[in-house]
Formats: structure tokens, sequence, C-alpha cells
């Protein structure tokens, strides 16, 4: 219905785009002296937030349930909403070329569809400082967005490159803390983002234009009459050149009234 099978991933990119911005944090913990004993990398894995709770709240003792609680702290993203953004979408006629195959075609892309993607970034820690540590080496970055550039058609076209805004839309937190002392306490704070995305369809092949035709006319006296005068043929010079070289023109007059 819709034409030719594409599938540019753009999405599966976003994922990987966003989960590479956080995938090197670290928590020190500290000795009563204020020097560093430990120093741990934070895990991060796509998951949503609830599986995560239900991990975290497992039975820990081996004698009666063989699933180990997870180990904190931990960070886990997913995608929450898709929302077209009507602010960032361009005219239809938009259109943009690039280098064909060879010197006889060109890439033609279609303006792309604006959405905002957004994620949710959850933090779990079981103490406030381990918590704290993730947050604040997150927050300086987002003032309030980050600008990532990126490559959407890689493989094929590595030569465009586009700017990806990722905007932090809001920090919350939370602790559920109310059992006993023996019972485990779980820190949470979660980031909303918004990602700006642009969405392509299909690249059309099309001919490179060679050859232009113009019928020039003078207007006649006072009149609204419109007598010809000459037709003039543009061609590039030389006549093989690529879709993207800029030599100059040769113009030819074929036929005159003068």
């Amino acid at each position: 219905m819709f034409g030719d099978y594409f599938y540019h991933e753009k999405i599966r990119k976003c994922v990987a785009i966003f989960g590479r911005m956080f995938n090197d944090i670290y928590v020190i913990r500290k000795n009563s002296s204020g020097g560093g004993t430990s120093q741990l990398k934070v895990p991060l894995s796509y998951a949503p937030k609830r599986k995560y709770l239900d991990r975290i709240n497992e039975n820990n003792d081996l004698i009666d349930d063989t699933k180990v609680a997870i180990k904190l702290p931990r960070m886990s993203f997913e995608i929450t909403n898709f929302a077209y953004d009507a602010s960032r979408q361009l005219t239809k006629t938009a259109t943009f070329n690039t280098v064909g195959t060879d010197l006889n075609n060109r890439q033609k892309f279609f303006p792309p569809v604006p959405y905002t993607i957004n994620f949710q970034l959850n933090v779990y820690a079981k103490s406030q400082d381990d918590a704290l540590q993730i947050v604040e080496q997150i927050l300086p970055y987002f003032n309030p967005q980050y600008t990532v550039s990126v490559k959407p058609f890689y493989d094929t076209n590595p030569e465009l490159k586009e700017d990806v805004p990722i905007m932090l839309g809001g920090v919350s937190f939370s602790d559920d803390f109310e059992g006993s002392v023996g019972d485990r306490r779980t820190i949470i704070y979660t980031l909303s983002f918004n990602m700006k995305v642009n969405f392509y369809g299909p690249k059309d092949t099309r001919s490179i234009i060679r050859e232009v035709h113009q019928n020039l006319y003078m207007l006649v006296g006072d009149s609204d009459r419109e007598d010809f005068q000459y037709r003039l043929k543009t061609t590039p010079t030389p006549s093989g050149v690529s879709a993207d070289s800029d030599y100059g023109f040769n113009l030819q007059y074929l036929d005159s009234a003068i």
C-alpha cells in the first residue's frame, strides 16, 4: 500500500544513543575518614521499572528461595511514549539530494516526520549517598538539553549528519522504606528525558538534470502580448560532471527572433 520496503533502524539507534550516554557512571565508596575504599561501575540495562522493583524485592534467602535479589546501585531505562512534534514539521517541498550510485543518478530525500520520544531513566540504590553520586554525574550536562550528532544513514550515506537534542524534563524521588530495620531499603530517582527525533521515509533514486531549455519573451508596448525573443539551452561544463560538483555552465542560443 505505502510502497517499497525500507528500514532505517531509527528507533533502535535512538535507544543505543540514549544508553551510551549513561554507561560509564561510577560510584565511590568511602570510609569514615573520607578516603575511597572501592569504586563500582553502575550497571545499565533496558528494562521496565516494574521488573527491577520485583527483582529487588525478591527473597534473598538461599535456603527458602534460590532467586537472589539484584545488587545495588543499578540503572535502567525505557521508552515511555511517542508524540508527534508539529512545531518542527517542514514543508513537503523541502526535499534534499545527495550523490547517487553513479554519475547518472542522485538520491532524493523527502522531508522527515518529527517526533518526540520520551525516555525514563531509573536510578536504584540502597543508600542516599550512592544515589546522589549518580544523579549529580548526570544533571550538569543538561541545561536543559544535550545535543548529540548522529548519522541517520550510516551504511549508505555516511556523510549526512543531524543534531538530536535530548532534554531533561524533570527529576522525581521516592523512598518507600516503611518496614523493619532488617528489611531491604530501595531509593529510586526517576529522570524524564525528551529526545527530538526525525523519521525518514524511503529514499528515491532520480536522474540528474543535465540540460535545461528556456524560452524568453518580451512584452510589446503597453499591451499584454508577449513576443518570442530566443531560446536558451543550458548544460554543465563538462557534460559528465558529478551530482555534487559545480564547474560552471554553457549557454547556447537555439532559436532567435532578433
